[in-house]
């Protein structure tokens, strides 16, 4: 699931903050626009017994799913900054942590399988955090990681008429990326595994066509809210141009595609 990333308020990549209104809205859309593509790609790897790390679970979709896959012996450790959508889950097999993954403990050589979706982008020590995930995994163990690139595929007017580029929507990138986001880590995520020595790396990328009315639309709208008063003072749009945005975020003729959503897979060596 989607976090409000594992940095702290204050510090350079923390955008979203799960604490806020919007953050329901934004949770619910990202769960129907992903979470059948993440358990797509854990389905191979957790199964019965398995011991699994969710780090940054937010509203505990995946984690949920993950706890009904491993019994009746495995168990999962969901994990978020925040927590409050993950206290009111009492299940036996499933461990609610409030957890930085910067900078608090993890176990080493734990877990059969470890996933975190789109939270890495924010957390600019991303590459440490990986190296931490990796040392978590027991070995023969999985990791998969899920992230966006946002940039590789721009809506175009020129390629197709019914697409626009939202004013709004580059503002927020570029807001994001003042802040530590790296708006394109997901395209890096299959070198990177490779490079910190997992077998087996795939890497796969998933894009919807967003329009009035969708579930990108949701997610749009639940961003702009929450980061409407940071990009207005920043400059990057005008009140005028926000609203505009807004207004085309209804409109179901106007089309864009969604960020590329990478999920990136690999093996923890078994060592002798």
């Amino acid at each position: 699931m989607t976090s409000s990333g594992t940095s702290g308020p204050g510090s350079p990549g923390y955008v979203f903050d799960n604490a806020k209104g919007q953050t329901a809205g934004r949770f619910g859309a990202l769960e129907a626009m992903y979470d059948p593509v993440s358990v797509r790609h854990l389905s191979p790897f957790v199964a019965t017994d398995s011991r699994c790390l969710e780090i940054g679970a937010g509203s505990g979709s995946i984690a949920l799913w993950m706890a009904e896959r491993v019994e009746p012996g495995g168990s999962v450790v969901a994990t978020d900054i925040n927590t409050r959508f993950l206290d009111e889950f009492h299940l036996d097999n499933m461990e609610i942590r409030q957890h930085n993954i910067v900078t608090d403990p993890l176990e080493v050589g734990a877990f059969d399988v470890v996933h975190t979706r789109l939270v890495l982008v924010h957390i600019p020590e991303r590459i440490a955090v990986i190296e931490r995930l990796v040392a978590a995994l027991k070995p023969g163990g999985w990791l998969v990681l899920q992230e966006f690139d946002s940039l590789s595929m721009k809506a175009d007017s020129s390629a197709v008429p019914s697409e626009h580029m939202l004013k709004t929507l580059l503002a927020m990138w570029d807001l994001m990326g003042s802040r530590g986001v790296d708006v394109r880590f997901g395209r890096e995520l299959f070198p990177v595994l490779r490079k910190l020595g997992l077998e087996e790396v795939t890497a796969e990328g998933h894009v919807v066509l967003n329009f009035g009315g969708s579930d990108g639309t949701r997610l749009q709208a639940a961003n702009f809210a929450q980061l409407r008063d940071a990009l207005i003072t920043s400059g990057r749009v005008t009140v005028e141009e926000f609203e505009a945005d807004l207004q085309r975020l209804d409109d179901p003729s106007i089309t864009w595609p969604s960020s590329i959503l990478w999920t990136a897979c690999g093996r923890k060596p078994v060592t002798a």
